[in-house]
């Protein structure tokens, strides 16, 4: 065994590994959260962009854009376990709560894809012709409705997961990317990177309720839960910043440095740092938010995007 290989596979028992999706070198960077290192690049398939973990939490789900395939990787071990093909696009991915369903946006075909999961196989459920450039998607905590912002059509729009039909289409601020749902499923939070800060919609009616615009920073992108079901994180990826939202009286809590880019975030268990990655330097930074300063960067490779660990706080 390789000392590298050997040194991976004995921090996995300790600390499972970081995850860093390299959207334009077609890679994943494993990194090692004791000594801050890249341990080992993965090859994908071409624009990998965002990741998921199964329901049995034994896979981590790379979504590879460009190539039309799915990579599986052993989320404890980073070996990879197969590659599905025949996925059309995929760009942004989630599962349904009740993991039944699983659902991709397809951000260059504008499309979202409904499937049926049946805890290996996905089966196309059905195809629903979108806005323009569909980004990321949200489901409510029963299962009934997927979300899904229209980055380059300025959308927000509905789709009921029963019967994969659209139920509505509202109109945003500018390119809305990460759009999120407080645990009561009363609220939405969209991140406008052509704006400055996340808009708010009320979605208990039949249609949303635009409730206000809420200043975080230029170019507001990434949604990261903190886990104590009160506050969310988002990526100011223009201002260099993230910041920390109180959903509950929906403000601005606190604000923390993050340079070059922050994209997509991971945090550990305690709350006390924030994975980032810093996409125009190809960096993976790491934030300590007691000290509200960035106490490590690993260089990773190029255009990172998804950030994955194992070890990290609940989603909501």
């Amino acid at each position: 065994m390789t000392s590298v290989a050997c040194a991976l596979s004995c921090q996995v028992l300790a600390a499972p590994p970081v995850f860093v999706l390299n959207s334009l070198d077609a890679n994943v960077s494993v990194v090692d959260p004791v000594s801050w290192t890249e341990l080992k690049r993965i090859p994908t398939g071409k624009e990998p962009h965002h990741l998921y973990l199964t329901p049995d939490e034994k896979s981590l789900i790379i979504a590879n854009a460009l190539s039309d395939s799915l990579s599986f990787i052993d989320p404890r071990t980073a070996v990879v376990q197969r590659t599905v093909t025949g996925i059309l696009d995929p760009y942004q991915l989630r599962f349904s709560p009740d993991m039944k369903w699983f659902v991709i946006n397809g951000n260059r075909l504008n499309h979202v894809d409904i499937y049926h999961w049946d805890g290996l196989n996905l089966t196309l459920a059905k195809r629903i012709s979108s806005g323009k450039t569909p980004s990321h998607v949200w489901i409510d905590s029963g299962s009934r409705t997927v979300y899904s912002t229209m980055q380059d059509s300025n959308e927000l729009i509905a789709i009921d997961l029963a019967t994969q039909t659209l139920q509505w289409r509202h109109p945003t601020g500018s390119l809305p990317a990460d759009v999120f749902g407080t645990p009561d499923d009363k609220f939405l939070l969209v991140a406008l990177t052509g704006g400055v800060g996340v808009e708010i919609y009320d979605i208990t009616g039949p249609t949303p309720k635009f409730v206000k615009l809420l200043k975080t920073g230029a170019g507001a992108h990434s949604f990261r839960a903190v886990g104590d079901k009160r506050h969310v994180l988002v990526s100011n990826r223009v201002g260099n910043t993230i910041s920390k939202i109180d959903y509950q009286s929906m403000t601005v809590v606190d604000s923390y440095p993050a340079p070059d880019g922050p994209d997509d975030m991971e945090v550990t268990p305690d709350g006390h740092f924030i994975y980032v990655a810093s996409r125009w330097v190809g960096k993976l930074s790491v934030i300590d938010t007691r000290l509200h300063k960035v106490v490590h960067q690993v260089k990773v490779g190029k255009s990172p995007h998804g950030v994955w660990t194992l070890d990290h706080a609940a989603r909501q």
